[in-house]
């Protein structure tokens, strides 16, 4: 009879053994899926996943931006800035990896050139706003945006025409009159960015990057406008007799064949200076 009890005994202990086991397992297992990084938000509306898109970048948090700004192009193929902030998003993707060395090579043949996901996010971009401003061509800031848009993808001329409409309809913002100088500056055209650049220092003072740029301009402009010397024997103060300069005609022929000319000061500074290298671009601004 001991026998069956201490048999009875150790069933029970050992059953009580497995369940808190049991038990323990299962708490483990519920505190990791707590503990585990949930996924990025699944959002319904595109404007949100925009806002959450720009929060994300301004925190340096590249991916989780893709993935928002990419949800909010996916609701609304037509909200150009989420294309436009989608781009700046795979341009900070891209430079990091080609610093990290894994970004992709691009083939030999240059008509097989593959496009970066920033470009054709630009791309979008320009053909959403070009859309919208056909609908709203009273919108300033989608004209500006616009502009800012074709920078990115190196289209100069069509950002400049895009400024210059954004500076036509408010002629009283200083971003629109600064970032159409700047643009006719990348295209030389020094002479014609001076008066937008004076004028977005006349509407903002302490904009310090319209008056980098002016001061460019200005350059530029004195560049364009110089004039050097026409080539001819330079006076050395002499003033002697016809014989006595044909006595030194020999010495002086040999002194000035072995003599280097000076350089021209148009070819010295034939180079205009290049505007400013702005690495962080300025938030884009809602349309209205």
């Amino acid at each position: 009879m001991k026998r069956f009890y201490v048999f009875i005994l150790l069933v029970t202990v050992a059953s009580s053994c497995s369940y808190f086991r049991s038990s323990d397992n299962t708490n483990e297992q519920a505190n990791a899926n707590t503990a585990a990084p949930a996924s990025y938000p699944e959002f319904t509306d595109a404007n949100e996943a925009l806002a959450e898109g720009k929060r994300q970048l301004d925190e340096n948090q590249t991916e989780a931006a893709i993935d928002a700004l990419r949800q909010a192009v996916k609701l609304n193929p037509d909200l150009a800035e989420a294309w436009f902030q989608l781009g700046i998003a795979y341009s900070l993707r891209e430079m990091q990896m080609e610093q990290d060395g894994t970004a992709p090579e691009q083939p030999a043949n240059a008509k097989e050139r593959i496009k970066p996901a920033s470009e054709k996010a630009f791309e979008k971009a320009v053909d959403a706003y070009k859309k919208w401003v056909e609908a709203n061509p009273n919108d300033d800031v989608a004209f500006y945006n616009l502009g800012r848009t074709y920078g990115k993808l190196m289209q100069d001329e069509e950002a400049e025409k895009a400024f210059e409409k954004a500076v036509k309809l408010k002629p009283d913002d200083s971003d629109y009159q600064m970032e159409l100088g700047a643009i006719l500056i990348k295209l030389a055209k020094y002479r014609e960015a001076i008066e937008p650049l004076k004028k977005a220092v006349e509407l903002d003072p302490e904009n310090a990057r319209a008056q980098d740029l002016l001061e460019d301009a200005e350059a530029g402009r004195q560049r364009l406008d110089y004039i050097p010397p026409k080539n001819g024997n330079v006076s050395n103060g002499n003033t002697s007799s016809g014989s006595s300069s044909n006595s030194n005609s020999n010495s002086n022929s040999i002194t000035n064949s072995n003599t280097k000319a000076s350089p021209n000061p148009t070819e010295t500074n034939s180079k205009a200076k290049p505007p400013l290298d702005i690495k962080k671009p300025p938030p884009a601004k809602t349309p209205h």
